[in-house]
């Protein structure tokens, strides 16, 4: 796990070490165990590295075999598996990054076909540069094009700090994250700044991006025919493997743990898999409504012998860190869960590098109920997924047309395209931006700003060729989602309660901004950012007349919190210092 970037110059020049040495500073927090440079005609490498795997001879580049150089953030679960492929080859490291230099040199532009893993991997070779990323979007890969070619990077602050890039807020991007809580698609929030789509390999020659191989990440097979009792046999082997990969690593690793499903069935794995007690971080939000949560979770740990730290989440720390988390998250998610995922990264990194969290289970098995909703439908009360945003109805918004689906509408009509049926193309829908724009981007930001690895074991290949294939009596039953995932937690750990509803990371947020909303009314309605794409009047009435127990006030509330922080920070370049009334006054 670490930062990557670098520069493919158009012209064949050496790319400016000045700008690699600002780069490798900007993302110093992604990896604090050392920095690597390859600087050469036409291409500039850099990586700042979190040491996990290969402590003693992992640092990069990594150089292969006629010439080709890598850097690479992530990790290559199957490299174990992959190094019996090359029989008689010549590694040079213990590195689980190596190995793509080697499926390059069997496979050419498809070399990522071969992993398994989570990575963005840039590789040079052949007077050719390749961008890549793994097929969830599990790790970042930013790139944009310049006068100079093409600047690329872990984290769009990057790019923007290397001076190569002005920085300039695209408007109707903010309505989108607004109505969203992400930004869907190619293209970012910053004007000229482009993501490497999940799955993506773009291919970049003489400075310029040429072409793109796509790895997809769900499988287009026909749904499994198999029993009940043989597909629980079949998940128990899947999870098992998925989590055994998942724990390579050379240094202490832990758990993110909430008790509700995906993170209690990766627990129990991990329990029957580790013959130490699992070191579980669970938050606890006291005194408020999402406080008995946190009990469950606790002593579901010790049921299994884990060793159960909680994380106490209250107002004050909202208010004082709340700046700090919006600075993580450059590429911005409005998710709530940015906080707690935040905060017990902080505390987590104090004893450890690396945990496994729960992401993915809802996509990959069917457990939103969104999906139960698309499956039926309009007169049985179907609904559209995301058919509402959150501001719809509150009179805001300058721009109240319906252009911020667009995205998400794409990604619909890509999904209906597939021989899938309705569950699985509300799944699809949700893989193509929800999974990778929203909790994977608050995953990675909310760690790397801790200089922490998050390993996703739902988000593997071999569970996504079994789950999202399932047939959906197997994903959804009486009411419930993820009925499998709960029929095999249910003999795993009866006492997981696995048919109860769904528990989770959930901060409190509503409650909090209700006893300082009439505070914040006049500091969010004359923020420069909510002005340009919100009417202040309506904005301050918003939060005057807020007081707690309408939820979808409370939400809208939140989301102009949140970009008015967001665009003080990486719009206008305010210090995340203090607290959000020092940052909103500053």
């Amino acid at each position: 796990m670490c930062g990557i970037a670098g520069i493919a110059t158009v012209d064949g020049s050496v790319p400016s070490s000045q700008t690699i040495d600002v780069m490798l500073a900007a993302m110093a927090h992604r990896g604090p165990d050392g920095q690597g440079r390859y600087e050469a005609p036409g291409i500039a490498l850099a990586q700042a590295r979190l040491a996990i795997i290969d402590l003693q001879t992992g640092d990069q580049p990594l150089f292969g075999p006629n010439g080709t150089s890598l850097v690479a953030n992530g990790e290559i679960y199957n490299y174990v598996e992959l190094k019996d492929e090359f029989p008689g080859a010549n590694f040079t490291t213990k590195s689980d990054c190596e190995l793509p230099l080697y499926t390059y040199q069997r496979d050419g532009a498809h070399f990522a076909h071969a992993l398994r893993g989570m990575y963005g991997i840039a590789m040079s070779g052949h007077e050719v540069v390749y961008l890549s990323r793994d097929p969830f979007g599990i790790k970042p890969l930013y790139y944009a094009q310049i006068s100079q070619g093409v600047v690329f990077a872990s984290e769009p602050e990057v790019i923007l700090k290397s001076g190569l890039v002005k920085r300039e807020i695209r408007s109707a991007f903010a309505n989108e994250l607004l109505q969203l809580q992400f930004t869907t698609g190619r293209e970012t929030i910053f004007e000229g700044i482009s993501r490497v789509l999940p799955g993506e390999t773009i291919i970049v020659r003489d400075g310029q991006p040429e072409e793109r191989i796509v790895e997809a990440a769900l499988p287009n097979g026909p749904l499994l025919d198999v029993s009940e009792d043989e597909a629980l046999r079949q998940l128990d082997d899947v999870l098992m493997n998925s989590v055994m990969v998942h724990q390579r690593s050379d240094v202490p690793y832990g758990l993110f743990f909430s008790g509700g499903i995906d993170s209690t069935a990766i627990l129990a794995c991990m329990a029957k898999l580790n013959e130490r007690p699992v070191r579980c971080f669970t938050a606890r939000f006291p005194d408020t409504s999402k406080s008995e949560e946190a009990s469950f979770a606790k002593a579901m740990a010790e049921s299994v012998g884990a060793e159960h730290l909680e994380v106490m989440m209250t107002a004050e720390k909202f208010w004082n860190r709340l700046p700090a988390i919006v600075e993580a998250v450059d590429d911005p998610t409005s998710d709530y869960a940015i906080i707690p995922t935040y905060m017990l990264a902080e505390e987590a990194a104090k004893e450890m590098k690396v945990v496994l969290c729960g992401e993915g289970g809802d996509e990959l098995f069917g457990g939103y109920g969104r999906y139960r909703s698309a499956m039926r439908p309009a007169w049985l009360g179907g609904k559209t997924l995301r058919a509402k945003g959150f501001l719809d109805g509150f009179g805001v918004l300058r721009d109240e047309s319906r252009s911020w689906r667009a995205g998400i509408a794409v990604a619909e009509r890509n999904a209906a395209s597939r021989q899938w049926t309705k569950m699985q193309q509300a799944q699809a829908t949700d893989c193509t931006d929800w999974l990778p724009h929203d909790l994977l981007t608050k995953l990675d930001r909310c760690l790397m700003a801790h200089s922490m690895e998050g390993r996703t074991p739902m988000l593997d290949p071999v569970v996504a060729n079994f789950a999202f294939r399932l047939p959906d009596k197997m994903k959804t039953r009486n009411g419930l989602g993820k009925y499998l995932l709960r029929c095999w937690l249910e003999k795993a750990l009866p006492n997981s309660q696995p048919f109860a509803p769904k528990r989770g990371f959930t901060a409190p947020v509503e409650e909090w901004i209700a006893d300082s909303s009439a505070k914040l009314a006049s500091l969010v309605s004359k923020s420069e950012g909510v002005a340009e794409v919100c009417h202040p009047n309506a904005v301050e009435k918003l939060f005057r007349s807020y007081r707690g127990g309408d939820k979808r006030m409370g939400i809208a509330c939140w989301q102009l919190l949140f970009y008015a922080l967001w665009h003080h920070i990486h719009a206008e370049g305010v210090s995340a210092e203090g607290s959000v009334f020092d940052c909103l006054t500053a």
